[in-house]
Formats: structure tokens, sequence, C-alpha cells
């Protein structure tokens, strides 16, 4: 069966709820994309806000320092949230490929194997009883081990510590993010056999970022083209096979797509939004006059989101907080109409209240 291009667009955003209604919470929308990139922690609760019904920034930050969703280096590797019960499987399946790719990497910064399991030991020991500390507080403690206690040494290895399930995020104190022990705060669970792990990370790769090709599935979950075309295979009739434009997608059938009525025409997506950052290859028309040129890419900028406006790539958004205000900046191309312009207005707004912040305009 094919599937147009518009049509798959369509599909996208009504799956992801980011037309019709959002889900009930925000770890339902983790569970439901299963991993959300992340490393932007106040853009990525927005990308959660957008797809949870009456969502502020305060619910989505007291669930996260509650647990209901952890933050971690997974799959590329790259911060992602994740639900605590997908935690395990997935590092099990992606990590030993990914480290593998990292070990020349880890070997310039003086990260061996030796190295690496000294600080693991180290962590059990200071994060121990759910105590949690900041990456500063950590290096302290590796200091005074003789191990790598600050920049990108201690940042990669604690992020070696995350891919191996040592480690994952714990309750922000302030701006500063801080780290505890998983098995302190994940429960155990069964192992998954390798087909059983690649045949669900397929389904729920594709029943929330369907329909997405084999590549979008390999770059997404760092597995090589035989692991996602045996995942395929393992999933079976759960997913459902179209040709766009000659290329196989797949998605869920089962999973709700419909729009809904008066859903909004426009959203601010953060840089690096799933609904953007997962497909290279097929992603939103730009429109004419884009501030960022014809083939303008959403990642031009890391500091500027997507204006998305009709299911169409219309501009680039920045914002400033205060205390008490926040300035949303919008550059639009030169081909939004004036009901578009009034939709992406609505959607500032949209943000605005989410954050709990009157919102200004730049001067």
């Amino acid at each position: 069966m094919a599937m147009t291009r518009a049509a798959v667009l369509r599909r996208r955003l009504a799956v992801q709820r980011l037309s019709g209604a959002g889900l009930r919470r925000p770890s339902d929308v983790v569970r439901l994309l299963t991993c959300v990139q992340a490393q932007e922690h106040p853009h990525a609760l927005w990308s959660l806000g957008m797809r949870t019904r009456d969502a502020d920034f305060a619910l989505l930050a007291a669930a996260f320092d509650a647990g209901d969703f952890l933050r971690t280096h997974i799959l590329r590797p790259t911060w992602h949230f994740v639900a605590p019960e997908d935690l395990r499987w997935i590092v099990d399946v992606t990590s030993p490929r990914v480290l593998d790719r990292m070990r020349g990497h880890l070997a310039r910064q003086g990260l061996e194997d030796d190295v690496i399991r000294r600080g693991a030991e180290v962590l059990h020991r200071i994060l121990a009883g759910r105590t949690a500390l900041t990456r500063k507080e950590i290096g302290r403690h590796m200091a005074a081990a003789g191990l790598p206690a600050a920049g990108l040494p201690l940042g990669d290895l604690l992020l070696t510590n995350e891919l191996r399930g040592v480690i994952v995020s714990g309750p922000m104190r302030g701006a500063a993010h801080t780290h505890v022990l998983t098995d302190e705060v994940v429960a155990p669970s069964p192992a998954l056999d390798r087909d059983e792990a690649l045949g669900r990370l397929a389904h729920r790769f594709y029943a929330g970022h369907g329909p997405a090709s084999v590549k979008d599935l390999t770059r997404w979950a760092s597995l090589t083209q035989a692991d996602a075309r045996r995942g395929i295979d393992v999933a079976g009739g759960a997913l459902e096979r179209v040709e766009v434009d000659g290329v196989p997608h797949w998605f869920d059938p089962a999973v709700p797509s419909r729009t809904g009525a008066g859903s909004p025409t426009a959203v601010l997506l953060p840089t690096y939004d799933e609904v953007v950052l997962t497909y290279p290859a097929l992603g939103f028309p730009v429109l004419d006059g884009h501030p960022h040129g014809p083939r303008a890419d959403p990642a031009v900028d890391p500091y500027a989101g997507t204006v998305l406006v009709d299911g169409v790539n219309a501009g680039s958004w920045k914002r400033r907080t205060a205390r008490e205000t926040v300035e949303i900046e919008l550059r639009l191309a030169a081909g939004v109409t004036p009901g578009q312009t009034a939709a992406v207005e609505m959607a500032a707004d949209r943000l605005a209240g989410f954050l709990g912040l009157a919102r200004t305009v730049p001067a």
C-alpha cells in the first residue's frame, strides 16, 4: 500500500499528540515515544508539555523529580527521557554497540576498562542509600580516588556508567542535575533475549514515531540495519508496512491517529523535538521565504526551535526567560498568511502559559 508524504506527516503529528487531544500524564508521553531526546532539559519538558493535557512546567518538573520518568544517556548516546520500566532492557539491547564504538574515544580520555570499573565502585559507595549528588560533588569524590574529576573525562566517565546502567538521573537541585544509583530507583526486571528486545524496540519505535523507515530506526536506536530488520520481523503483524516514494515505512495501526476538532494549527517545537529530529529523509516541507533558506534544517541553530504551522516548517523561534517574563522571538517565513501568523501567536502564548510567565516580544 502506498502513502503520500503529506499523509505520513499528518499521521506523525496525530500519533505524537501534536494534533488532537494530548495524553493524561507526561509519563504517558514518554512511554508513547519510548525515549525522548532531552539534553536541553527545560525545552524537553516543553516537548512533553505540548503532548500532555492541562500541563504546565511546574507539574512536569515535579513529575521528573518524583521519578515518574528518568533522564539518562541512552541510544545514540544522548540524554533522553525514558520510563523506569523501559530503561534496563533498552540499555541491554543498545548500549553494547554504542560502547564498542566509543572505545577509542574513551581510551583517549584515559578511560580504560579499569578506570571505568573503579569509577563505578566509587559511585556505588557515594550514592548508596538513594543519595543524589551533582556532577561537581561526584567530581570531588573521584578526585579523592585518583580518578577523572572534571571536564570531558568526568563527563564521559558518568556517561559510560549511565550506558552500563549503573547510574541514572535523580531530582533536580535548583538548576543542577543529580545522579542516583539505578538499582535503587528502578525495579528489577527479567532480562529479554535479544530477538525479543529487538522486536519490542522496533514495535515501540514505530508505534510512537511511525510511519518511519528502517534508516530512521537505525539512526534513532544506534542499531545495525540487520538488527533493525530483525526487530521488524519479530514485531510481525503488530506493524503495518506502507510505501512512501518507493521506500518502505512502518507504523502501528492500533495507535490512535485522529486529529480531532479544534486542534491548534501551529506549534513551537524545541530544536530536539522527536517529530523533527527523527526523520532526516522525510521531514516537514519548508515554506517559501523561510528565514533559514529553502532547505531549512531544524537543527541549523541549536538555540532556535521550529515553528510548525499547518504541517509546514514556517520559521524559527527563541525564548529568553526572566523572573516573571518570557520574551519569545518569532522569525517567520515571508509566505506565512495573516491567519497562520495569528495561530503562531496563539502557540507562543501557550508556551508562556506553560512556563507560568508573562509573555513579552522583542523591542
